[in-house]
């Protein structure tokens, strides 16, 4: 096959490297364009136009974020749980709290009510002469309550301690006197009515002494002086009312002085003598 020789470029071969050319020999090079030498006035060909530009690769798309929101939405749910349950527990506390104190203040309230009105029932019996029906048969309660003795002329005054509503108990009445037998706590009281035809304006005393071998004299454990007591050229009456707590020791002996004997009006409802122990 003839080819025309008034080509402008040399000739190209394309080979085969993996077939045998019939043109060449096995192991035979073939000339490259650029080595095969340019003839004289001939024009070195243009390069080859540049290849277009690679478009650029589109961004990557963000990658996606962990759901951050339902697990802060989470844990704030579940902080709040349990703030309520530690309010609600501290609420439980406090009411429990309250109810304790405003039961502990009702029960106290009770107790001193109850302590105030047992007391006023035993001085009242105990003034009467009836001792407490609750206390222990096996102790002898310490009491007694005398009353005036119409005979009575002297002083100290003289007093009932068998008759009428007169009771001596744990002590004893000796000479016009109570003798104490135990130490402790006595409630000590008297009462003298006083009345008179005429008012003389002289003053009335009433005094409750104790006397002991360990004093030098007489101690006045209460006293009452009055004085104005009536109004001149009428007839009058007036009571006085003594009454106290004391240390009293064995062997105290108790009396009760007045000013005017003559104007004491010796009913046993009216003047009495008497002490309980607490």
């Amino acid at each position: 096959m003839q080819q025309p020789l008034n080509y402008p470029y040399p000739q190209i071969y394309w080979v085969d490297s993996r077939a045998p050319s019939p043109w060449t020999s096995p192991g035979t090079a073939l000339p490259c364009p650029s080595s095969v030498p340019r003839r004289p006035g001939q024009r070195r060909p243009p390069p080859p136009p540049p290849p277009p530009p690679t478009p650029p690769l589109p961004p990557l798309p963000p990658l996606p974020l962990p759901p951050l929101k339902k697990s802060r939405d989470h844990n704030t749910g579940l902080c709040l749980l349990v703030m309520f349950f530690m309010i609600l527990v501290a609420l439980v506390v406090l009411g429990l709290g309250m109810f304790q104190l405003f039961h502990l203040q009702k029960e106290l309230a009770e107790l001193r009510e109850s302590s105030s009105q047992r007391h006023i029932e035993s001085s009242l019996e105990k003034q009467i002469g009836h001792p407490n029906p609750s206390s222990e048969k096996g102790e002898q309660r310490k009491v007694a309550h005398l009353t005036g003795k119409p005979n009575s002329r002297s002083i100290p005054l003289e007093w009932e301690d068998t008759y009428g509503i007169a009771l001596v108990s744990g002590v004893k009445y000796k000479k016009s006197s109570l003798v104490i037998n135990d130490t402790g706590l006595y409630f000590v009281y008297s009462k003298v009515y006083f009345r008179g035809q005429s008012c003389k304006k002289q003053p009335l005393n009433h005094k409750v002494y104790m006397r002991n071998l360990k004093y030098p004299q007489d101690l006045v454990l209460m006293e009452e002086k009055m004085m104005d007591y009536c109004t001149a050229g009428q007839m009058w009456a007036r009571s006085s009312y003594l009454g106290a707590v004391f240390n009293l020791t064995s062997a105290d002996h108790l009396y009760v002085n007045v000013s005017e004997y003559s104007l004491v009006n010796f009913e046993e409802s009216k003047t009495f003598f008497g002490l309980y122990k607490l």
